[in-house]
């Protein structure tokens, strides 16, 4: 199943996506539950994947019902994240032909610590967005980077999760914009933080929640978790500059749960990226002279592709220095 938000009237609507991928259909879950004699829909997507074993017999339910009354043209509406506030979100660093690459760009040799255990940092699970317009302030618009990821959204909780069986934990995936403000991370990193107000401005999460069973067909089995042969693409201004595959992940997303989850409760809603692929920011392609000191602008359009995940596209835009 396909999960999404869409905003109507200032308000976010969750639904399930129908039909093709990019040109299909949402299936409005209240007017649908309405019209389908269900009773009362779940409120949003959380509590879909929060209490997954009641509400998705019902949406099945719904979903062949397709009363016609509760579908919305996808081309119609905007995407906003599926789960538009999660209770965390963390982020991984798995990639690593990405890691290689951009420690040779600056001149420095790879981690041996890089193959010892997986790495990942906190990021702002509030300032997460969905498709459209991205405003940015001033100072994140220097050197503002994309960074095409894959992450995965808990769906059952745990804690103390071996990878052999991280994979049961995970609920679906989704597309990851890890947006960039390089100028700002750069300075300031040279303290010995992880990344701060370069990147908690934006985080872009979607089009869909994809659950974990609609990628069977690509699943890589594997002793210490799945891999999955989906591509990964990036488009800026219509221009490609990013190609990758999901299956080239050097650490799998249930070594990630393991990692995440040692002493520590996982919890249904909480979203885990996988890191930026190998190609999937400027500052990678910058040093590989791939791009000639590209970064982003306002009025460019960014294009996040995956393979039977959809597409996640932001258009940015420059937001006021005004306070609130």
């Amino acid at each position: 199943m396909r999960f999404v938000t869409f905003r109507e009237e200032g308000k976010f609507r969750p639904a399930l996506h129908i039909g093709a991928l990019g040109i299909g259909q949402l299936l409005d879950f209240e007017r649908g539950f309405a019209a389908a004699g269900l009773g009362s829909a779940p409120p949003d997507v959380l509590s879909v994947v929060a209490h997954s074993a009641r509400w998705l017999p019902l949406l099945r339910k719904l979903q062949e019902a397709n009363p016609a009354a509760a579908l919305v043209d996808e081309t119609k509406v905007v995407l906003e994240s599926p789960i538009p506030r999660p209770p965390s979100m963390r982020d991984g660093y798995a990639f690593r032909q990405h890691v290689e690459a951009a420690r040779k760009n600056r001149g420095v040799p790879m981690l041996p610590e890089f193959d010892s255990f997986p790495i990942f940092y906190y990021t702002n699970h509030l300032t997460v967005k969905g498709s459209g317009k991205l405003a940015v302030q001033k100072l994140a618009l220097d050197k503002l980077d994309f960074e095409l990821e894959a992450a995965v959204v808990i769906g059952k909780p745990g804690r103390n999760i071996p990878a052999s069986r991280g994979d049961e934990h995970i609920f679906g995936y989704l597309i990851m914009n890890d947006w960039s403000a390089r100028a700002l991370q750069m300075e300031e990193m040279k303290l010995n933080l992880g990344p701060a107000k370069g990147k908690d401005f934006a985080t872009s999460l979607g089009p869909y929640l994809v659950t974990r069973d609609e990628l069977a067909s690509a699943a890589i089995p594997g002793p210490q978790g799945e891999r999955h042969n989906l591509r990964m693409r990036c488009w800026v201004n219509g221009k490609p500059v990013s190609d990758g595959n999901m299956k080239d992940i050097s650490w799998t997303f249930a070594q990630i749960v393991e990692r995440v989850s040692y002493g520590v409760d996982l919890h249904p809603g909480e979203v885990i990226g996988s890191g930026t692929v190998g190609t999937g920011c400027f500052l990678e392609l910058n040093g590989s002279k791939i791009t000639d000191n590209q970064w982003l602008k306002p009025g460019d359009e960014v294009v996040l592709e995956i393979d039977q995940l959809g597409r996640l596209v932001n258009q940015i835009v420059e937001a006021p220095e005004t306070a609130s």
